[in-house]
């Protein structure tokens, strides 16, 4: 009997706090080498990947700090919950990763994990860390795009 697939992107977890503190440069779409419990940890919804970051080891790129916890039916073949994860690259792509973030400020974070057509994927950023005040004028213009809207509905509305 085949096994059925979904088609699509399922969110599993995303990293909002990433754009506030980093400046987004280039975005990767990897895959994860997992363990069968940690894919079914994430099929039920279930990771952070609030203190996560990509490191580029001897060729191969590496998801540290991600947590996924144990899956609750499992048993002594349960996975670490912080354990580092291989992630799935082009070469190209690893150089290029590697190269950018030898450059000082550049580092990689992942933003977003999902299942794609039944696949973990992972989408991280080569990103360069925010001042404090980039961090305040970018929360005050999104503010004031807000007032703008709010006055612009409300002169319609009328």
């Amino acid at each position: 009997m085949a096994k059925a697939t979904t088609t699509g992107r399922t969110m599993v977890a995303a990293n909002r706090k990433a754009r506030h503190d980093y400046v987004i440069e280039d975005v990767f779409e990897a895959g994860m080498v997992l363990s069968g419990t940690e894919v079914k940890a994430l099929r039920a919804g279930r990771a952070s990947l609030i203190d996560g970051w990509v490191e580029v080891d001897g060729g191969e790129a590496w998801l540290h700090g991600v947590h996924i916890p144990e899956y609750s039916q499992g048993t002594w073949t349960n996975h670490a919950p912080r354990r580092k994860r291989k992630l799935l690259l082009h070469r190209q792509e690893i150089d290029r990763l590697e190269a950018r973030t030898r450059e000082k400020g550049q580092t990689i974070v992942p933003l977003a994990l999902y299942f794609l057509d039944g696949r973990a994927k992972v989408e991280i950023a080569l990103a360069r860390g925010k001042r404090e005040y980039d961090k305040r004028h970018a929360l005050r213009e999104r503010q004031d795009n807000l007032e703008a809207q709010r006055a612009m509905r409300e002169k319609r509305d009328r």
